[in-house]
C-alpha cells in the first residue's frame, strides 16, 4: 500500500472498503493494523483509512519534538496530500488526543469524532503510567516486549488474562509480528501523551462527537469523562462494561457495533 509525504515526514496507509471516508488513527507505539477486528466491520458501510502515526510502524521517525498537536497536523496534511475533504474521524488514546486537536483545528475537514479511552490533559497519575512504560522500554531495549509486559496488563481486565490466556497471547504473538518503532522513536512519541493538553482546543470542537471509555480502565479512565463531555459541545458519552483501556479487543462485538451506530447517525 502507498506511502505519501504529508507534513515533511513519508505517511504510511492503507485503505479498505467502500463509502464515506473514515480516518482511524493508531495508539501509542502501535502501526495501522491495530485496528484489524475494527476495519472488518467498518469497510462495509465506510472507505477506511488506516495511517501510521509520526514515529511507529512504516511512517517517518525524524528526530525532534513530537506533540498531539504535531501529530494532528500531520493528519490533517495527509488528508489534503490524498484528497480526502472531509473523513469521520477516530481514534484510541493517543489516536484520540491526536483526533481532537485535528477537529479543533480544522472543522472543515471532520465529520464527526470518535474519541475512545481519551483524556483531555495528561494528569499526575498519567504522567506515572507512561513514565513506567519508558523505563520499561529503554530497560529492556525493545518496544515489542513493553508493549506486551508493560503496558498490555493496563489495556485488559484481569478476567480477560484469566478465562481468555490464549486469546491474550494471540495478541501478543500479533503485536510481535507488526513493524515496532525502535526504543528512540518510542520515547518520541511517548513524550507527546506526557505533554498533551488540550483544554484550549475543546472549545473548537464542533463535530458530533462520542466518547468511551472502558468501565475499568485506570489509564484514560473515566476521571476524564466529565472534561471532555462539558467540553466539547453535544458530545455524548459511552462506557463498556467489562472493559479496560482496549474495548476494541476485549468486546469487539459490542465496540463494533455501538461506534458503527454513532457513525451512521452522521452521513457525511
Amino acid at each position: 500500500m502507498p506511502t505519501v509525504q504529508a507534513n515533511g515526514i513519508d505517511v504510511y496507509y492503507e485503505v479498505q472498503g467502500e463509502g464515506a471516508p473514515l480516518v482511524l488513527i493508531p495508539y501509542l507505539a502501535a502501526d495501522q493494523a491495530c485496528y484489524a477486528f475494527q476495519v472488518g466491520d467498518y469497510a462495509q458501510h465506510y472507505t477506511c483509512y488506516t495511517v501510521d502515526l509520526r514515529g511507529a510502524g512504516l511512517s517517518g521517525k525524524p528526530e525532534g519534538d513530537y506533540t498531539t498537536e504535531l501529530l494532528a497536523d500531520d493528519m490533517a496534511a495527509f488528508m489534503e496530500v490524498v484528497r480526502i475533504d472531509r473523513a469521520h474521524i477516530f481514534g484510541l488514546s493517543l489516536g484520540a488526543a491526536t483526533g481532537m486537536w485535528l477537529a479543533a483545528k480544522h472543522p472543515e475537514r471532520v465529520v464527526s469524532l470518535s474519541l475512545h479511552s481519551a483524556w483531555h490533559a495528561t494528569d499526575p497519575f498519567l504522567t506515572a503510567v507512561v513514565d513506567g512504560w519508558r523505563i520499561v522500554a529503554e530497560g529492556l531495549g525493545s518496544v515489542t516486549e513493553m508493549v506486551v509486559k508493560g503496558i498490555f496488563p493496563w489495556c485488559f481486565t484481569p478476567e480477560l488474562y484469566a478465562t481468555r490466556p490464549e486469546y491474550v497471547d494471540s495478541l501478543a504473538a500479533f503485536v510481535r509480528g507488526r513493524p515496532m518503532p525502535p526504543v528512540d522513536a518510542f520515547m518520541r512519541q511517548s513524550a507527546a501523551v506526557l505533554t498533551h493538553d488540550a483544554r484550549p482546543a475543546l472549545g473548537s470542537i464542533s463535530a458530533p462527537t462520542l466518547l468511551t471509555f472502558g468501565r475499568h480502565d485506570l489509564v484514560t479512565s473515566t476521571r476524564f469523562a466529565e472534561p471532555l463531555s462539558s467540553g466539547i459541545t453535544g458530545s455524548e458519552v459511552v462506557v463498556f462494561e467489562g472493559c479496560a483501556h482496549a474495548p476494541i479487543y476485549e468486546n469487539v462485538e459490542e465496540f463494533n457495533r455501538r461506534t458503527l451506530a454513532f457513525l451512521d447517525q452522521h452521513p457525511a
